[in-house]
């Protein structure tokens, strides 16, 4: 048995969606299932061509957060691929089931939302994880939470294994409405080819070779003014780290703009920063140099700058809030 899980998140490190996952794949792969992970965020060029990746499968998890408003545009482009691409003829004899677990309102919407469209798209349903959490490590720690989730990855197996009738839904008569715009018949080299002119690719390519033309231009710039590119941003983390008690931590920033990533090493409250590598980083943050400048500058801190989505983390959630506690940019605002 085969099951794959499309995964429509962001990613974030406080998702408490890619912990459901990460318990139903546990519970499954015991069972000896084959599993295969797909991060719609990570594949987000080739979202066109996924629909095909359900061709070798007996079923299917749908995982999701709640964005401001129901599911997020990943999960909408994935299902928009799967009825323009996809094998309806498949599609009816593999089975779905839809996992979302949200930090705001919406959650049983987004999960009815998840059904409705596997229905429409030909697809069997099967009983699924719709929860709202508050505190994540608190619902990590609670085992009837984890006994349910273990309940849930069961039932799926059963599902799958036994092949569980359903009874005929409306969806299925609203299928047979809507089906005048049938999936395009093509071959995998055909739909590669279809998901680049999506993607506009060539479009994306032009931007990055602006972006690159501005790079060059903004690091001449400041190469002009006097300004040492190589220890951007260091001073300013050495000038204000004023740490309480023993901290050992190690951040890792990206800057897009920089090939080199940018390290704070502190070992017993001794803070080292330099730019070069280093794969042991507690806490991991991607981001641009204009956020760097907004946090050490004090106007945002690195928790605000993660929750409003400026930056993209990954790593231990207490040593990403600790960073606005050691490093206090609060009097360079103004």
């Amino acid at each position: 048995m085969k099951v794959n899980i499309y995964y429509g998140g962001r990613g974030m490190i406080d998702d408490p969606s890619l912990y459901v996952v990460n318990k139903i794949e546990e519970v499954l792969l015991e069972l000896n299932v084959k599993l295969e992970l797909f991060r719609l965020s990570e594949l987000k060029n080739t979202i066109t061509t996924l629909p095909a990746s359900i061709n070798d499968c007996d079923g299917i998890i749908l995982a999701t957060t709640v964005e401001w408003f129901g599911m997020g545009g990943f999960m909408h482009q994935f299902l928009d691929a799967c009825w323009l691409y996809g094998n309806r003829e498949k599609f009816a004899t593999t089975y779905m089931c839809p996992v979302v677990v949200s930090k705001t309102f919406g959650e049983r919407e987004t999960m009815s939302d998840l059904i409705s469209a596997w229905e429409i798209l030909g697809g069997l349903p099967c009983n699924g994880i719709a929860a709202y959490v508050d505190d994540l490590k608190e619902f990590e720690a609670d085992p009837a939470y984890n006994n349910l989730i273990e309940k849930t990855a069961e039932n799926i197996y059963r599902t799958i294994s036994q092949k569980t009738p359903y009874f005929p839904t409306s969806n299925q008569a609203i299928k047979q409405i809507v089906k005048k715009a049938p999936a395009m018949p093509l071959t995998r080299e055909e739909t590669e080819q279809l998901s680049q002119y999506a993607a506009d690719e060539s479009y994306v390519q032009k931007q990055k070779e602006d972006i690159a033309e501005l790079t060059n231009l903004f690091k001449g710039m400041m190469e002009n003014s006097g300004q040492d590119e190589s220890i951007r941003f260091i001073p300013d983390l050495e000038g204000h780290f004023k740490p309480h008690g023993n901290v050992n931590a190690v951040y890792r920033f990206d800057l897009k703009e920089k090939k080199k990533s940018l390290i704070a090493e502190i070992v017993d409250s001794r803070l080292t920063c330099y730019y070069g590598e280093n794969d042991s980083s507690d806490v991991k943050c991607r981001m641009d140099t204009k956020a760097m400048e907004q946090i050490i500058s004090g106007r945002i801190t690195l928790q605000k700058a993660f929750m409003t989505g400026m930056i993209q983390a990954k790593g231990d959630i207490k040593t990403l809030r600790l960073f606005d506690q050691i490093f206090d940019f609060s009097g360079e605002e103004g």
